[in-house]
Protein backbone atom coordinates (compact mmCIF):
# COMPACT_ATOMS: atom_id res chain seq x y z
CA UNK A 1 0.00 0.00 0.00
CA UNK A 2 2.82 2.36 0.79
CA UNK A 3 4.26 1.82 -2.70
CA UNK A 4 0.85 2.63 -4.30
CA UNK A 5 0.53 5.78 -2.28
CA UNK A 6 4.02 6.81 -3.34
CA UNK A 7 3.09 6.25 -7.01
CA UNK A 8 -0.09 8.34 -6.67
CA UNK A 9 1.82 11.11 -5.00
CA UNK A 10 4.41 11.05 -7.75
CA UNK A 11 1.66 11.28 -10.36
CA UNK A 12 0.06 14.21 -8.59
CA UNK A 13 3.37 15.94 -8.37
CA UNK A 14 3.87 15.41 -12.07
CA UNK A 15 0.45 16.90 -12.80
CA UNK A 16 1.14 19.87 -10.62
CA UNK A 17 4.51 20.40 -12.23
CA UNK A 18 2.96 20.16 -15.71
CA UNK A 19 0.27 22.65 -14.76
CA UNK A 20 2.79 25.10 -13.49
CA UNK A 21 4.85 24.78 -16.60
CA UNK A 22 1.77 25.27 -18.79
CA UNK A 23 0.71 28.28 -16.76
CA UNK A 24 4.05 29.90 -17.22
CA UNK A 25 4.14 29.15 -20.89
CA UNK A 26 0.68 30.59 -21.17
CA UNK A 27 1.73 33.84 -19.52
CA UNK A 28 4.88 34.14 -21.55
CA UNK A 29 3.49 33.38 -24.93
CA UNK A 30 1.71 36.13 -26.60
CA UNK A 31 -1.79 35.88 -27.69
CA UNK A 32 -0.50 35.01 -31.08
CA UNK A 33 1.16 31.77 -29.97
CA UNK A 34 -1.45 30.85 -27.33
CA UNK A 35 -2.77 28.05 -29.45
CA UNK A 36 0.63 26.56 -29.99
CA UNK A 37 1.26 26.77 -26.30
CA UNK A 38 -2.01 25.11 -25.54
CA UNK A 39 -1.12 22.33 -27.91
CA UNK A 40 2.29 21.97 -26.34
CA UNK A 41 0.68 21.96 -22.91
CA UNK A 42 -1.75 19.35 -23.95
CA UNK A 43 1.04 17.30 -25.36
CA UNK A 44 2.98 17.77 -22.12
CA UNK A 45 -0.04 16.71 -20.13
CA UNK A 46 -0.37 13.60 -22.23
CA UNK A 47 3.25 12.78 -21.63
CA UNK A 48 2.85 13.40 -17.91
CA UNK A 49 -0.20 11.18 -17.76
CA UNK A 50 1.60 8.46 -19.66
CA UNK A 51 4.57 8.75 -17.31
CA UNK A 52 2.28 8.67 -14.30
CA UNK A 53 0.71 5.46 -15.56
CA UNK A 54 4.14 3.94 -16.07
CA UNK A 55 5.19 4.95 -12.54
CA UNK A 56 1.93 3.57 -11.16
CA UNK A 57 2.49 0.26 -12.92
CA UNK A 58 6.05 0.05 -11.65
CA UNK A 59 4.87 0.81 -8.12
CA UNK A 60 2.21 -1.92 -8.36
CA UNK A 61 4.82 -4.42 -9.58
CA UNK A 62 7.21 -3.50 -6.71
CA UNK A 63 4.37 -3.73 -4.20
CA UNK A 64 3.47 -7.20 -5.49
CA UNK A 65 7.10 -8.29 -5.31
CA UNK A 66 7.49 -6.98 -1.72
CA UNK A 67 4.27 -8.67 -0.70
CA UNK A 68 5.42 -11.95 -2.24
CA UNK A 69 8.74 -11.78 -0.42
CA UNK A 70 7.01 -10.91 2.88
CA UNK A 71 4.63 -13.84 2.52
CA UNK A 72 7.56 -16.15 1.73
CA UNK A 73 9.53 -14.96 4.82
CA UNK A 74 6.42 -15.31 6.98
CA UNK A 75 5.92 -18.87 5.78
CA UNK A 76 9.56 -19.73 6.53
CA UNK A 77 9.22 -18.21 10.03
CA UNK A 78 6.10 -20.25 10.64
CA UNK A 79 7.88 -23.45 9.57
CA UNK A 80 10.84 -22.63 11.88
CA UNK A 81 8.48 -21.97 14.80
CA UNK A 82 6.76 -25.29 14.17
CA UNK A 83 10.10 -27.10 14.18
CA UNK A 84 11.20 -25.36 17.45
CA UNK A 85 7.87 -26.20 19.03
CA UNK A 86 8.35 -29.84 18.04
CA UNK A 87 11.81 -29.87 19.59
CA UNK A 88 10.55 -28.24 22.78
CA UNK A 89 7.75 -30.78 23.04
CA UNK A 90 10.27 -33.62 22.60
CA UNK A 91 12.59 -32.11 25.24
CA UNK A 92 9.67 -31.63 27.61
CA UNK A 93 8.78 -35.29 27.23
CA UNK A 94 12.42 -36.25 27.95
CA UNK A 95 12.56 -34.06 31.05
CA UNK A 96 9.27 -35.44 32.28
CA UNK A 97 10.63 -38.95 31.84
CA UNK A 98 13.78 -38.05 33.80
CA UNK A 99 11.72 -36.41 36.54
CA UNK A 100 9.65 -39.56 36.86
CA UNK A 101 12.87 -41.62 37.05
CA UNK A 102 14.33 -39.32 39.72
CA UNK A 103 11.14 -39.52 41.73
CA UNK A 104 11.30 -43.31 41.66
CA UNK A 105 15.00 -43.26 42.64
CA UNK A 106 14.35 -40.80 45.48
CA UNK A 107 11.64 -43.10 46.73
CA UNK A 108 14.06 -46.04 46.66
CA UNK A 109 16.75 -44.01 48.47
CA UNK A 110 14.23 -43.00 51.11
CA UNK A 111 13.34 -46.64 51.60
CA UNK A 112 17.06 -47.56 51.90
CA UNK A 113 17.64 -44.69 54.37
CA UNK A 114 14.75 -45.88 56.48
CA UNK A 115 16.18 -49.39 56.40
CA UNK A 116 19.65 -48.10 57.38
CA UNK A 117 18.19 -46.11 60.26
CA UNK A 118 16.45 -49.21 61.49
CA UNK A 119 19.71 -51.19 61.18
CA UNK A 120 21.62 -48.45 62.99
CA UNK A 121 19.14 -48.38 65.82
CA UNK A 122 19.37 -52.11 66.04
CA UNK A 123 23.18 -51.92 66.12
CA UNK A 124 23.06 -49.23 68.81
CA UNK A 125 20.81 -51.43 70.88
CA UNK A 126 23.16 -54.38 70.40
CA UNK A 127 26.15 -52.16 71.25
CA UNK A 128 24.47 -50.93 74.41
CA UNK A 129 23.66 -54.47 75.38
CA UNK A 130 27.26 -55.54 74.69
CA UNK A 131 28.64 -52.60 76.72
CA UNK A 132 26.31 -53.42 79.61
CA UNK A 133 27.34 -57.04 79.46
CA UNK A 134 31.06 -56.13 79.32
CA UNK A 135 30.68 -53.69 82.21
CA UNK A 136 28.89 -56.34 84.27
CA UNK A 137 31.62 -58.89 83.46
CA UNK A 138 34.64 -56.57 83.98
CA UNK A 139 33.19 -54.50 86.79
CA UNK A 140 34.31 -51.26 85.02
CA UNK A 141 32.33 -48.48 83.43
CA UNK A 142 32.93 -47.60 79.78
CA UNK A 143 34.74 -44.36 80.70
CA UNK A 144 37.00 -46.23 83.15
CA UNK A 145 37.74 -48.92 80.59
CA UNK A 146 38.50 -46.27 77.94
CA UNK A 147 40.86 -44.45 80.29
CA UNK A 148 42.53 -47.73 81.17
CA UNK A 149 43.06 -48.53 77.50
CA UNK A 150 44.47 -45.03 76.85
CA UNK A 151 46.86 -45.34 79.80
CA UNK A 152 47.99 -48.74 78.61
CA UNK A 153 48.46 -47.44 75.06
CA UNK A 154 50.44 -44.46 76.35
CA UNK A 155 52.70 -46.71 78.40
CA UNK A 156 53.21 -49.00 75.40
CA UNK A 157 54.03 -46.04 73.15
CA UNK A 158 56.47 -44.54 75.67
CA UNK A 159 58.13 -47.92 76.11
CA UNK A 160 58.39 -48.44 72.36
CA UNK A 161 59.80 -44.93 71.82
CA UNK A 162 62.32 -45.37 74.61
CA UNK A 163 63.32 -48.77 73.22
CA UNK A 164 63.75 -47.45 69.70
CA UNK A 165 65.64 -44.40 70.95
CA UNK A 166 67.97 -46.65 72.96
CA UNK A 167 68.55 -48.97 69.99
CA UNK A 168 69.22 -46.02 67.66
CA UNK A 169 71.51 -44.43 70.24
CA UNK A 170 73.47 -47.66 70.67
CA UNK A 171 73.79 -48.13 66.91
CA UNK A 172 74.92 -44.53 66.39
CA UNK A 173 77.30 -44.78 69.31
CA UNK A 174 78.82 -48.01 67.96
CA UNK A 175 79.44 -46.33 64.61
CA UNK A 176 80.63 -43.00 65.96
CA UNK A 177 82.76 -44.08 68.93
CA UNK A 178 85.64 -45.46 66.89
CA UNK A 179 85.80 -42.48 64.55
CA UNK A 180 85.42 -39.93 67.35
CA UNK A 181 88.05 -41.72 69.43
CA UNK A 182 90.46 -41.68 66.51
CA UNK A 183 89.87 -37.98 65.75
CA UNK A 184 90.28 -36.89 69.37
CA UNK A 185 93.29 -39.07 69.97
CA UNK A 186 94.96 -37.93 66.77
CA UNK A 187 94.38 -34.30 67.71
CA UNK A 188 95.32 -34.51 71.38
CA UNK A 189 98.45 -36.58 70.92
CA UNK A 190 99.92 -33.82 68.75
CA UNK A 191 99.56 -31.32 71.56
CA UNK A 192 101.23 -31.83 74.94
CA UNK A 193 101.38 -28.77 77.16
CA UNK A 194 102.23 -28.32 80.80
CA UNK A 195 99.49 -29.22 83.23
CA UNK A 196 98.76 -25.99 85.11
CA UNK A 197 100.54 -22.67 85.28
CA UNK A 198 101.39 -21.03 88.58
CA UNK A 199 98.70 -18.91 90.15
CA UNK A 200 99.09 -15.16 90.14
CA UNK A 201 101.43 -14.01 92.93
CA UNK A 202 99.66 -11.60 95.25
CA UNK A 203 102.04 -11.80 98.20
CA UNK A 204 105.18 -9.64 98.13
CA UNK A 205 108.17 -10.49 100.34
CA UNK A 206 109.84 -7.76 102.40
CA UNK A 207 113.46 -7.64 103.55
CA UNK A 208 112.29 -6.80 107.09
CA UNK A 209 109.20 -5.67 108.97
CA UNK A 210 110.52 -2.09 109.11
CA UNK A 211 109.68 -1.81 105.44
CA UNK A 212 105.95 -2.07 106.33
CA UNK A 213 106.12 1.22 108.19
CA UNK A 214 107.93 2.90 105.31
CA UNK A 215 105.27 1.63 102.87
CA UNK A 216 102.56 3.03 105.10
CA UNK A 217 104.37 6.37 105.45
CA UNK A 218 103.70 9.28 107.75
CA UNK A 219 99.98 9.34 108.54
CA UNK A 220 99.46 6.72 105.79
CA UNK A 221 100.35 9.01 102.87
CA UNK A 222 102.50 6.41 101.08
CA UNK A 223 99.93 3.61 101.17
CA UNK A 224 97.23 6.02 100.01
CA UNK A 225 99.44 7.16 97.12
CA UNK A 226 100.13 3.52 96.15
CA UNK A 227 96.46 2.58 96.20
CA UNK A 228 95.42 5.72 94.29
CA UNK A 229 98.08 5.26 91.60
CA UNK A 230 97.53 1.52 91.06
CA UNK A 231 93.86 1.01 91.91
CA UNK A 232 94.62 -1.94 94.22
CA UNK A 233 94.13 -2.62 97.92
CA UNK A 234 97.40 -2.97 99.82
CA UNK A 235 96.97 -5.24 102.83
CA UNK A 236 99.62 -4.86 105.51
CA UNK A 237 98.90 -7.21 108.42
CA UNK A 238 100.78 -9.19 111.06
CA UNK A 239 102.25 -11.70 108.63
CA UNK A 240 106.02 -11.31 109.05
CA UNK A 241 108.03 -9.88 106.16
CA UNK A 242 105.12 -10.04 103.72
CA UNK A 243 102.35 -7.84 102.35
CA UNK A 244 99.37 -8.71 100.13
CA UNK A 245 98.10 -6.97 97.00
CA UNK A 246 94.35 -7.41 96.42
CA UNK A 247 92.51 -6.38 93.21
CA UNK A 248 89.96 -7.95 90.86
CA UNK A 249 91.90 -6.73 87.81
CA UNK A 250 95.02 -8.88 87.24
CA UNK A 251 96.71 -6.16 85.18
CA UNK A 252 96.43 -3.65 88.00
CA UNK A 253 97.66 -6.27 90.42
CA UNK A 254 100.71 -6.96 88.27
CA UNK A 255 101.47 -3.25 87.88
CA UNK A 256 101.26 -2.84 91.66
CA UNK A 257 103.50 -5.85 92.23
CA UNK A 258 106.23 -4.58 89.93
CA UNK A 259 106.04 -1.04 91.33
CA UNK A 260 106.24 -2.26 94.94
CA UNK A 261 109.16 -4.56 94.24
CA UNK A 262 110.99 -1.69 92.58
CA UNK A 263 110.25 0.66 95.50
CA UNK A 264 111.29 -1.93 98.09
CA UNK A 265 114.53 -2.57 96.22
CA UNK A 266 115.28 1.14 95.85
CA UNK A 267 114.32 2.02 99.42
CA UNK A 268 113.21 5.58 98.59
CA UNK A 269 109.45 5.62 99.18
CA UNK A 270 107.49 8.86 98.90
CA UNK A 271 104.47 9.93 96.76
CA UNK A 272 106.50 11.37 93.85
CA UNK A 273 108.69 8.29 93.71
CA UNK A 274 105.62 6.05 93.92
CA UNK A 275 103.97 7.72 90.90
CA UNK A 276 107.18 7.40 88.89
CA UNK A 277 107.57 3.70 89.77
CA UNK A 278 103.93 2.96 88.95
CA UNK A 279 104.22 4.66 85.55
CA UNK A 280 107.36 2.66 84.71
CA UNK A 281 105.70 -0.56 85.90
CA UNK A 282 102.63 0.16 83.74
CA UNK A 283 104.84 0.72 80.68
CA UNK A 284 106.69 -2.51 81.42
CA UNK A 285 103.45 -4.46 81.82
CA UNK A 286 102.10 -3.07 78.52
CA UNK A 287 105.24 -4.19 76.75
CA UNK A 288 105.05 -7.59 78.42
CA UNK A 289 101.41 -7.91 77.38
CA UNK A 290 102.22 -7.03 73.77
CA UNK A 291 105.07 -9.53 73.60
CA UNK A 292 102.96 -12.22 75.29
CA UNK A 293 100.21 -11.67 72.73
CA UNK A 294 102.66 -11.90 69.83
CA UNK A 295 104.26 -15.04 71.23
CA UNK A 296 100.87 -16.66 71.79
CA UNK A 297 99.84 -15.75 68.24
CA UNK A 298 102.99 -17.36 66.86
CA UNK A 299 102.55 -20.43 69.09
CA UNK A 300 98.96 -20.88 67.92
CA UNK A 301 99.96 -20.21 64.28
CA UNK A 302 97.27 -17.57 63.84
CA UNK A 303 97.88 -14.79 61.32
CA UNK A 304 96.43 -11.45 60.36
CA UNK A 305 95.23 -10.25 63.77
CA UNK A 306 94.72 -6.57 64.46
CA UNK A 307 97.36 -5.13 66.85
CA UNK A 308 94.65 -4.31 69.39
CA UNK A 309 93.51 -7.94 69.38
CA UNK A 310 97.09 -9.03 69.96
CA UNK A 311 97.35 -6.65 72.89
CA UNK A 312 94.05 -7.83 74.37
CA UNK A 313 94.95 -11.51 74.04
CA UNK A 314 98.26 -10.75 75.75
CA UNK A 315 96.39 -9.42 78.80
CA UNK A 316 95.17 -12.97 79.42
CA UNK A 317 98.72 -13.81 80.53
CA UNK A 318 97.68 -12.50 83.95
CA UNK A 319 94.19 -14.05 83.93
CA UNK A 320 93.43 -17.45 85.51
CA UNK A 321 90.28 -19.60 85.47
CA UNK A 322 90.04 -22.47 87.96
CA UNK A 323 93.79 -22.16 88.33
CA UNK A 324 94.39 -22.51 84.57
CA UNK A 325 96.18 -19.72 82.75
CA UNK A 326 93.70 -18.34 80.21
CA UNK A 327 96.35 -17.32 77.63
CA UNK A 328 97.87 -20.78 77.60
CA UNK A 329 94.36 -22.25 77.47
CA UNK A 330 93.53 -20.03 74.44
CA UNK A 331 96.62 -21.21 72.57
CA UNK A 332 95.75 -24.82 73.34
CA UNK A 333 92.13 -24.42 72.23
CA UNK A 334 93.21 -22.76 68.98
CA UNK A 335 95.59 -25.61 68.16
CA UNK A 336 93.10 -28.36 69.07
CA UNK A 337 90.28 -26.66 67.13
CA UNK A 338 92.50 -26.41 64.04
CA UNK A 339 93.47 -30.08 64.31
CA UNK A 340 89.84 -31.16 64.73
CA UNK A 341 88.79 -29.02 61.74
CA UNK A 342 91.44 -30.66 59.58
CA UNK A 343 90.22 -34.11 60.67
CA UNK A 344 86.53 -33.49 59.91
CA UNK A 345 87.00 -31.44 56.72
CA UNK A 346 86.07 -28.01 58.10
CA UNK A 347 88.04 -24.76 57.68
CA UNK A 348 91.14 -25.15 59.90
CA UNK A 349 92.12 -21.46 59.81
CA UNK A 350 88.66 -20.27 60.88
CA UNK A 351 88.47 -22.87 63.65
CA UNK A 352 92.00 -22.09 64.82
CA UNK A 353 91.43 -18.31 64.89
CA UNK A 354 88.07 -18.67 66.66
CA UNK A 355 89.55 -21.09 69.20
CA UNK A 356 92.48 -18.76 69.87
CA UNK A 357 90.16 -15.77 70.39
CA UNK A 358 87.26 -17.57 72.09
CA UNK A 359 88.12 -16.22 75.59
CA UNK A 360 89.35 -12.77 74.55
CA UNK A 361 86.30 -11.27 76.19
CA UNK A 362 87.76 -12.24 79.58
CA UNK A 363 90.39 -9.55 79.07
CA UNK A 364 87.59 -6.95 79.28
CA UNK A 365 85.12 -8.50 81.73
CA UNK A 366 86.38 -6.12 84.46
CA UNK A 367 85.68 -3.13 82.22
CA UNK A 368 82.60 -4.12 80.16
CA UNK A 369 79.35 -5.63 81.42
CA UNK A 370 78.13 -8.85 79.87
CA UNK A 371 79.13 -12.46 79.19
CA UNK A 372 82.70 -12.94 77.98
CA UNK A 373 81.49 -14.75 74.83
CA UNK A 374 79.34 -11.78 73.76
CA UNK A 375 82.09 -9.30 74.64
CA UNK A 376 84.69 -11.32 72.73
CA UNK A 377 82.46 -11.62 69.64
CA UNK A 378 81.81 -7.87 69.59
CA UNK A 379 85.53 -7.09 69.95
CA UNK A 380 86.50 -9.55 67.19
CA UNK A 381 83.89 -8.07 64.84
CA UNK A 382 85.05 -4.53 65.64
CA UNK A 383 88.61 -5.39 64.62
CA UNK A 384 87.74 -7.01 61.29
CA UNK A 385 87.37 -10.73 61.97
CA UNK A 386 85.22 -12.76 59.59
CA UNK A 387 81.61 -13.61 60.38
CA UNK A 388 82.34 -17.34 60.91
CA UNK A 389 85.01 -16.49 63.49
CA UNK A 390 82.70 -14.03 65.28
CA UNK A 391 79.85 -16.57 65.31
CA UNK A 392 82.06 -19.34 66.73
CA UNK A 393 83.29 -17.03 69.52
CA UNK A 394 79.74 -15.98 70.36
CA UNK A 395 78.30 -19.53 70.36
CA UNK A 396 81.05 -21.57 72.01
CA UNK A 397 79.07 -21.78 75.29
CA UNK A 398 75.57 -21.99 73.73
CA UNK A 399 73.40 -25.09 73.66
CA UNK A 400 72.32 -24.33 70.09
CA UNK A 401 75.09 -23.75 67.53
CA UNK A 402 74.75 -22.77 63.88
CA UNK A 403 78.18 -23.52 62.36
CA UNK A 404 80.64 -26.40 62.34
CA UNK A 405 83.38 -24.13 63.68
CA UNK A 406 81.25 -23.32 66.74
CA UNK A 407 81.01 -27.03 67.58
CA UNK A 408 84.73 -27.50 67.05
CA UNK A 409 85.66 -24.55 69.29
CA UNK A 410 83.30 -25.81 72.01
CA UNK A 411 84.80 -29.31 71.73
CA UNK A 412 88.36 -27.98 71.85
CA UNK A 413 87.46 -25.82 74.86
CA UNK A 414 86.09 -28.90 76.66
CA UNK A 415 89.15 -30.99 75.72
CA UNK A 416 91.55 -28.36 77.06
CA UNK A 417 89.58 -27.92 80.28
CA UNK A 418 89.07 -31.66 80.82
CA UNK A 419 92.73 -32.66 80.85
CA UNK A 420 93.73 -34.14 84.23
CA UNK A 421 95.03 -31.32 86.39
CA UNK A 422 94.09 -28.58 83.96
CA UNK A 423 91.80 -26.98 86.49
CA UNK A 424 91.58 -27.08 90.23
CA UNK A 425 89.10 -25.74 92.72
CA UNK A 426 88.91 -24.95 96.40
CA UNK A 427 87.97 -27.76 98.77
CA UNK A 428 84.76 -26.01 99.75
CA UNK A 429 83.60 -25.50 96.16
CA UNK A 430 84.65 -29.03 95.32
CA UNK A 431 82.50 -30.53 98.09
CA UNK A 432 79.54 -28.30 97.23
CA UNK A 433 79.73 -29.33 93.58
CA UNK A 434 79.76 -33.04 94.46
CA UNK A 435 76.80 -32.62 96.81
CA UNK A 436 74.86 -30.69 94.15
CA UNK A 437 75.50 -33.43 91.59
CA UNK A 438 74.29 -36.14 93.93
CA UNK A 439 71.26 -34.08 94.93
CA UNK A 440 70.19 -33.59 91.29
CA UNK A 441 70.36 -37.33 90.58
CA UNK A 442 68.47 -38.26 93.76
CA UNK A 443 65.49 -36.19 92.66
CA UNK A 444 64.37 -38.81 90.09
CA UNK A 445 61.94 -41.63 90.81
CA UNK A 446 63.43 -45.10 91.16
CA UNK A 447 66.91 -43.88 92.24
CA UNK A 448 68.25 -45.66 95.33
CA UNK A 449 71.82 -44.39 95.75
CA UNK A 450 74.04 -41.82 94.00
CA UNK A 451 77.83 -41.52 94.07
CA UNK A 452 79.85 -38.67 92.53
CA UNK A 453 83.36 -39.96 91.69
CA UNK A 454 86.45 -38.85 89.77
CA UNK A 455 86.37 -35.32 91.21
CA UNK A 456 82.77 -34.85 90.09
CA UNK A 457 83.39 -35.81 86.48
CA UNK A 458 81.32 -39.00 86.78
CA UNK A 459 78.06 -39.74 88.60
CA UNK A 460 77.01 -43.34 89.24
CA UNK A 461 73.31 -43.85 89.88
CA UNK A 462 71.99 -47.13 91.36
CA UNK A 463 68.30 -47.70 90.62
CA UNK A 464 65.62 -50.07 91.90
CA UNK A 465 65.45 -52.98 89.40
CA UNK A 466 61.80 -53.60 90.24
CA UNK A 467 60.68 -50.12 89.16
CA UNK A 468 63.25 -49.31 86.44
CA UNK A 469 63.84 -51.59 83.45
CA UNK A 470 66.69 -51.44 80.94
CA UNK A 471 64.88 -49.12 78.52
CA UNK A 472 63.77 -46.76 81.29
CA UNK A 473 67.34 -46.72 82.62
CA UNK A 474 68.56 -45.22 79.33
CA UNK A 475 65.85 -42.53 79.49
CA UNK A 476 66.71 -41.85 83.14
CA UNK A 477 70.39 -41.26 82.29
CA UNK A 478 69.40 -38.78 79.57
CA UNK A 479 66.99 -36.97 81.92
CA UNK A 480 69.67 -36.65 84.62
CA UNK A 481 72.13 -35.21 82.10
CA UNK A 482 69.59 -32.62 80.94
CA UNK A 483 68.83 -31.67 84.56
CA UNK A 484 72.54 -31.24 85.35
CA UNK A 485 73.04 -29.05 82.27
CA UNK A 486 70.06 -26.86 83.24
CA UNK A 487 70.79 -26.38 86.94
CA UNK A 488 74.56 -26.64 87.54
CA UNK A 489 77.65 -24.74 86.40
CA UNK A 490 80.75 -26.93 86.12
CA UNK A 491 84.04 -27.10 84.21
CA UNK A 492 84.60 -29.82 81.63
CA UNK A 493 82.18 -32.72 81.22
CA UNK A 494 80.21 -34.97 83.55
CA UNK A 495 79.41 -38.60 82.69
CA UNK A 496 76.24 -40.15 84.13
CA UNK A 497 76.19 -43.95 84.58
CA UNK A 498 72.88 -45.60 85.55
CA UNK A 499 73.37 -49.06 87.08
CA UNK A 500 70.47 -51.53 87.28
CA UNK A 501 71.31 -54.73 89.08
CA UNK A 502 69.10 -57.56 90.31
CA UNK A 503 70.28 -60.38 92.60
CA UNK A 504 68.69 -63.66 93.65
CA UNK A 505 70.07 -64.96 96.97
CA UNK A 506 69.32 -68.31 98.59
CA UNK A 507 70.95 -69.86 101.67
CA UNK A 508 71.66 -73.55 101.89
CA UNK A 509 71.35 -75.02 105.38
Amino acid sequence: MEVILIAVLVALVAVVVGSAIGFQLHNILSAKSQRAVEEASAQQMRRANARSKEILLEAKEQALQVRSEAEKSLNEQRLENQRQQSRLEAREETLQSRADSLTERESEIQKQRTSLEEDRNELDDLKDQAVEKLESISGLSSSDARQQLLDQAQEDIQYELARRYRNAELEAQDEADDKARYILAASMQRLASSVVSEATVTAISLPNDEMKGRLIGREGRNIRAIEAATGVDLIIDDVPESITVSCFDPIRREVARLALERLIQDGRIHPARIEDSVEKARTEVDETVRKAGQKAMFDANVKGLHPELVKLIGRLKYRYSYGENVLQHSVEVGLVAGLLAAQVGANPQVAKTAGFLHDIGKALTHEVDGAHAEIGADVAKRYGQRDHVVTAIREHHDREMTTVESFLVAAADAISAARPGARHDTVENYIQRLEALEEVARGFEGVERVYAIQAGREVRVLVDPENVDDVTAASLARDIVEKIEETLAYPGQIKVVVIRESRSIEVAT
